[in-house]
């Protein structure tokens, strides 16, 4: 063999190989999942990747004849430069289609220059900062917002003469958020905010607030601090304190009495009243369904909470998005899809708010009670279509 011929073969060859991957690429639609899956927030990126596992379970790991690649990235958050540096690696070297995740609001806001800028799809799965979805356009939100879920508590309370109350939030976008939006309505009310406390988000001490909202002797106290091992401390404190005796109820969004921490925190939660988009006592075949896929595929994983569902949800949009548009995904054709998407979810009827793409869903008033001999969060009354008040 002279060798021309040789040089032509091993040229050919090159060719061929180097054109394997890109037709394994084409053949991929492929999800770059951000969040927290170590450190403080490690639960947050668990709860997601259980829920993208079950409905994967469900529904298989393809769609328009292209098999799903999910690319996971842990931001160790919260962790802003940590999830824009992850974010333009998926987008520049992965060449993901989606970027879902997110479940701290700063790094779901790092992230969004970065979608705007590469007319990629982002879905949130949980950051709830009213303004996260203000930030680019090509941000559609599956979780709920903290004004979403606060007024609908702040409209209760007064309906059952909680008058007088201090809130304590987490000092960030969410807190801040529910803050405003269960003040703005309980003043609307005849209700007064007497104290306003805020804590850091990064391992709060607790006692001393504890002991300025006994002190003030409201009604009631309003909650926001996020799920996990604040909740836990929280209501720890409330009952060592003693506010339950001094007649001080707790009302709260339902982050405190999250359904993947509520067991470990056991009868210390009853007669906690919450307001909510999920509860794991949701009574739908959907819920049913979903639950018994969760089980199956994280067989370690506990009771699902939200970012579970909102995960779940965020992975049934995708879905839609690349069954309609046959596999071949573009930005702006995904996110006109996105802006009108109308799902059944495993919480109840969901859809987009195509003007805001922040989500429109049913809030829940439910009351930790139990259910056999575990607690759960039992739903006895429910707010329809609440949008986001926040904008």
């Amino acid at each position: 063999m002279n060798m021309k011929k040789v040089v032509k073969i091993a040229t050919l060859a090159a060719f061929t190989l180097a054109a394997v991957p890109a037709a394994w690429a084409q053949d991929t639609i492929k999800i770059g999942v951000i969040a927290a899956f170590s450190g403080p927030f490690a639960d947050y990126g668990k709860q997601m990747e259980g829920g993208i596992k079950a409905y994967m379970s469900q529904y298989g790991d393809s769609v328009a004849g292209k098999k799903i690649q999910i690319i996971i990235k842990d931001t160790t958050g919260p962790a802003p430069e940590v999830a824009k540096r992850l974010a333009q690696e998926l987008v520049v070297r992965d060449k993901v289609d989606f970027l879902a995740g997110f479940g701290l609001t700063p790094e779901a806001l790092a992230v969004a220059p970065i979608a705007e800028q590469a007319k990629k799809p982002m879905i949130v799965m949980n950051a709830a900062t009213s303004a996260v979805t203000t930030k680019s356009n090509y941000i559609a939100r599956f979780s709920m917002t903290l004004p979403q879920i606060s007024a609908p508590m702040a409209t209760w309370a007064v309906k059952n003469k909680i008058r007088k109350v201090v809130t304590l939030v987490a000092d960030y976008g969410p807190g801040i958020d529910a803050e405003a939006a269960f003040k703005a309505e309980l003043v609307k009310g005849g209700g007064t905010v007497t104290e306003a406390i805020r804590v850091p988000l990064r391992n709060p001490e607790f006692a001393p607030f504890i002991q300025r909202i006994k002190d003030a002797k409201p009604d009631a106290v309003f909650v926001f601090v996020p799920a996990g091992e604040q909740s836990v401390a929280f209501m720890k404190g409330y009952r060592e304190r003693g506010l339950a005796e001094a007649g001080i109820k707790v009302i709260a969004t339902g982050d405190l009495t999250d359904d993947h921490v509520l067991p470990a925190m056991g009868d210390a939660t009853l007669g906690v009243i919450t307001t909510f988009h999920y509860s794991a006592a949701h009574k739908s075949p959907e819920n049913a369904a979903f639950l018994k896929a969760f089980a199956a595929t994280n067989p370690d994983g506990g009771r699902p909470n939200f970012m579970a569902v909102g995960a779940y949800d965020g992975m049934a949009a995708i879905y839609e998005v690349a069954r309609k548009l046959n596999g071949k995904i573009e930005g702006d054709k995904a996110m006109e899809i996105l802006k009108n998407i109308k799902l059944n979810s495993p919480r109840g009827p969901i859809a987009i708010d195509p003007a805001t793409r922040d989500i429109v869903q049913t809030v829940y008033v439910r009351k930790v009670e139990k259910v056999g001999n575990e607690v759960y969060n039992v739903e006895f009354d429910q707010f329809a279509n609440q949008k986001d008040p926040g904008k």
